[in-house]
């Protein structure tokens, strides 16, 4: 019966140590996660809010798998990690007669030099689990892989790219362009053609739409696109003025002015046959049919049509010119009259401009004349005070002058001294000799 109790005994005793040691190692183990759990439940929730913004069709399983396949193999690493603070049951039994006042009782009963002290129904290893440390660690974790799980994130397909500005020139342009094209008032080749330079600019990568050589080409594209078009405008408008001319004057005009009115009429219309830019096909063909000769045979409503399909392209070409005036440096209008608003400015008049461009001008402060300070006290001036003004008057040399010879030169040159000459070796001094013989 002793021995059957004695046996209990031991049995107790050590499966408490045993059970002492499971919650030393366990808490040796949640202290070498709690840092690297934090850490990597903030990677891991980067990761999952990645994946379902690129990955929109993944399935939500998987992803719990994942996440639970990441969590064991940082138990893992942290297991390994603690695995060096562990204790064994005996160590335990030690640490629990320690606390309890034993006197090495255990220890004794181990060895077998005594015997196992009684059960008691309390058993107290000293030790305790400090909740506040153990939870926040895992409480952080879990919120942050439940936010990954949650935060709404859209996915690529609902995405908008935003495309780049393109250059405001170039919408301006392609504006016009399409204006010209719906009003059909000018040649359809040059449309195209300058569309596609257009293009070729637009083709560019989007790195290179504002680079320097890409801002100049569009410049210079448009440069010359409202250089064209001014030319055109212009000889439209001749045209039209030297046929008005001609109508109203058919009678009573001497035959050198209407010569030099149908001069002026065949050159408007050479010019529009000449340029890159070039008005309506139709335009042009009633122009060429028109014989100024026989001006009388034709009846006002022809002229007048005519005229007033010269005056609707010209107009139309100006409204186009006019979009950017200060692009092309133009400061007139067509007459060489002022624009409303502008200064009356010419090419042999200076560029004209308009009043107040630069704000208003400040009142002229009044400043005086200019006088020195008079120092009161001259133990306290300082360097460049003005102490005194005098009255002078120039020392002129009033003696009759003459003819006098001019100086000679008694230095002469030593430009030679200034070559170190026994500083070189023998060949290089006999080659210095032959160099000034």
């Amino acid at each position: 019966m002793i021995a059957n109790s004695s046996e209990a005994n031991r049995v107790h005793w050590q499966n408490e140590a045993a059970r002492v040691a499971r919650k030393m190692n366990l808490g040796w183990w949640l202290e070498a996660l709690s840092a690297p759990l934090v850490v990597g439940a903030v990677c891991v929730t980067i990761a999952l809010v990645v994946t379902r913004r690129e990955i929109p069709e993944v399935n939500l399983w998987f992803l719990l798998g994942w996440v639970a396949a990441a969590f064991v193999v940082l138990s893992f690493c942290c297991f390994l990690v603690a695995r060096r603070n562990f204790e064994k049951p005996a160590d335990s039994m030690v640490r629990m007669e320690a606390a309890m006042c034993l006197r090495n009782a255990l220890s004794a009963a181990q060895a077998g030099v005594a015997t196992w002290p009684q059960p008691v129904q309390k058993i107290d290893a000293g030790i305790s689990w400090q909740w506040g440390r153990l939870l926040v660690p895992v409480l952080g974790a879990l919120v942050l892989l439940v936010a990954g799980f949650i935060i709404p994130v859209s996915s690529p397909a609902g995405r908008v790219a935003l495309a780049p500005e393109e250059p405001q020139a170039w919408q301006q342009l392609s504006a016009e362009l399409d204006r010209l094209t719906e009003e059909k008032i000018v040649d359809e080749n040059y449309l195209e053609e300058t569309r596609q330079r257009l293009d070729e600019l637009k083709a560019q990568e989007q790195e290179q739409w504002f680079s320097h050589s890409s801002l100049e080409a569009t410049d210079s594209l448009k440069k010359s696109h409202q250089s064209e078009a001014g030319r055109v405008t212009r000889e439209l408008a001749r045209a039209e003025k030297a046929l008005a001319t001609l109508e109203q004057n058919a009678g009573g005009m001497a035959a050198a002015e209407r010569n030099r009115l149908m001069n002026e009429f065949d050159q408007a219309l050479q010019g529009l046959q000449s340029g890159a830019m070039k008005p309506d096909a139709a335009l042009l063909e009633q122009m060429k049919q028109l014989d100024l000769k026989q001006l009388a045979n034709l009846t006002p409503e022809q002229l007048q049509q005519l005229r007033e399909n010269l005056k609707k392209h010209g107009e139309a070409m100006k409204g186009e010119e006019g979009g950017d005036e200060l692009a092309d440096g133009e400061g007139e209008g067509d007459e060489g009259e002022p624009r409303d608003g502008e200064g009356s400015g010419g090419v042999n008049r200076g560029p004209g401009h308009a009043d107040g461009v630069l704000g208003k001008e400040k009142d002229e402060v009044l400043t005086g004349e200019h006088a020195g300070i008079e120092a009161k006290d001259l133990s306290q001036t300082t360097p460049g005070d003005l102490l005194e003004l005098q009255d002078g008057e120039h020392d002129v040399d009033e003696t009759a002058s003459r003819i006098r010879s001019g100086g000679n030169t008694d230095a002469t040159g030593k430009g030679g001294d200034r070559v170190w000459r026994d500083a070189l070796d023998p060949a290089e001094q006999q080659t210095l000799k032959r160099f000034f013989e």
